[in-house]
């Protein structure tokens, strides 16, 4: 007990120093948790900027062609060209969004995509966690970060790749819908010793130890040996939100 009180004290601290190295570097708060949902990001920005090129190159094509045909097109032709553009410039600043992928999604990502997905989906769930939990998921996209690099060279075959994916993919997204389930105003009040909230931030701190444990081994070559230990499921029966409902 006094070893997991240690470390869960020393989750908490690494999370508050990252967030201050955060607002150090950056005056506020990255929006994205990890190096990979911003690549996401950043993915699907540039698609959208490509469309939005296609779609001008299109439109200017249509006035030319036009032009050519109409003898010119008038002072109408220029403003509805115009509008076209302004058109097509909001559609693509606005639609489509990056729509963040469902737990179904994530149960069947391959461990190469599983990363970034995972951070896309915590960040959407950020609002609704308690100012601990945030700060303990800012420390994951860390991890899942470094989790990623050594997933990259992975075979998907392998056990280690099961147990990452039902960690990262399955158990720590059913951690936090867990949550998010229970009515707000319930959240916070102690139910057998502690509220829903505290049963999630001990349970993202045992997460949290997890993946650091997982990526040491990993990058130590120990992928025959790799066994995940299953002390985060300890919410579910009877040390976290689920479990303390029941």
């Amino acid at each position: 007990m006094a070893g997991e009180a240690h470390k869960s004290d020393l989750i908490l601290r690494q999370a508050k120093q990252s967030l201050v190295n955060n607002r150090d570097h950056g005056g506020r708060r990255a929006v994205s948790i990890g190096r990979r949902s911003a690549a996401l990001k950043r993915e699907h920005a540039l698609k959208r900027l490509k469309g939005f090129g296609l779609t001008v190159a299109t439109i200017l094509g249509a006035i030319v062609a036009a032009g050519i045909v109409l003898d010119g097109i008038g002072i109408t032709g220029v403003i509805l060209a115009l509008a076209a553009v302004i058109a097509a410039m909001l559609f693509f600043a606005f639609v489509p969004k990056l729509k963040p992928p469902t737990r179904e999604v994530l149960r069947g990502s391959d461990v190469k995509s599983l990363v970034g997905r995972t951070e896309l989906w915590l960040e959407q769930q950020r609002p609704a966690l308690p100012a601990p939990a945030v700060q303990l998921v800012d420390t994951i996209g860390l991890q899942l970060d470094a989790l990623g690099t050594q997933l990259d060279g992975l075979d998907e075959r392998a056990p280690a790749a099961v147990e990452v994916r039902k960690l990262v993919g399955d158990h720590l997204p059913e951690l936090v819908s867990t949550y998010t389930s229970i009515p707000r105003h319930l959240r916070g009040e102690a139910q057998g010793g502690a509220s829903p909230d505290q049963h999630l931030v001990d349970s993202l701190g045992k997460i949290s130890a997890e993946i650091d444990s997982v990526t040491r081994q990993l990058a130590s070559g120990a992928i025959d040996n790799l066994a995940i230990k299953t002390r985060y499921l300890d919410y579910k029966y009877g040390a976290g939100p689920e479990g303390e409902g029941q």
